[in-house]
Order: structure tokens, then sequence, then C-alpha cells
């Protein structure tokens, strides 16, 4: 079962990504609230895929990427944002996260997202 880091400042958006990962078979290895947090729990998790909110306090989702791609150029990030943060998003891709994911966040969009991902 694949181990899953969920990044989000909004607990509620932590508490559903957690639920829907869970649905599709992946476990939680843990929760990070902005971008740093990102990186100290991804060094010490290391989890096969991180799915990273774009626009969060201190560290945004673009900070985190960097942070986590500089030590760990494997990691498997996929970020989640919002219809308008279109630049953000190409932003974070060209820094090196894999995929992204639209919000409204479903449960047929992580397993689509993420099997793609893993390949």
């Amino acid at each position: 079962m694949a181990n899953v880091l969920v990044v989000d400042d909004s607990t509620v958006m932590r508490k559903n990504l957690r639920s829907l990962l869970s649905q599709a078979g992946y476990s939680v290895a843990d929760e990070a609230v902005n971008g740093v947090d990102a990186y100290k729990k991804y060094k010490q998790h290391k989890p096969d895929f991180v799915t990273m909110d774009i626009n969060m306090p201190d560290a945004d989702g673009i900070e985190g990427v960097k942070l986590i791609l500089k030590d760990f150029p494997d990691a498997r990030i996929i970020m989640v944002s919002a219809i308008d943060q279109r630049e953000m998003v190409v932003e974070a891709l060209k820094a090196g996260a894999k995929h992204y994911i639209l919000k409204p966040v479903t449960l047929d969009k992580i397993i689509e997202v993420i099997s793609k991902v893993a390949k």
C-alpha cells in the first residue's frame, strides 16, 4: 500500500483528502500545514506520493516542492489547486511537481492522477 503525505493549511481539506485517499486504497503517512512542514515530514517518512496545496501561509506549495526536490529528486509531488491558480500550477510543474488536481478533489481524480504519476 502506497503512503501519501497530505500538505494543506486547511484542516477540512486535509481530512477530506485523507478520507478520499483511504477510499482509494492509500495510507496517509502524515499531514503538513505548509511547505517547510512538508519538507520536514517528507524527510521523516519518505512517502510514495505527496499531495501539495499551492496557497499556504509561511511557505507555499511551490516553496515546498523546491525544498523537497532539492534533497529528494525522485519525490512524486501532486499539486492540489483551485481553478484560478493556473500560473502557480505551471510554476510548480516547472519546479518539478509531477501532476496536479483541480479542486474540488474527487475520488476518481485522485485515482487517475496517482496512477499516472506512479508509472
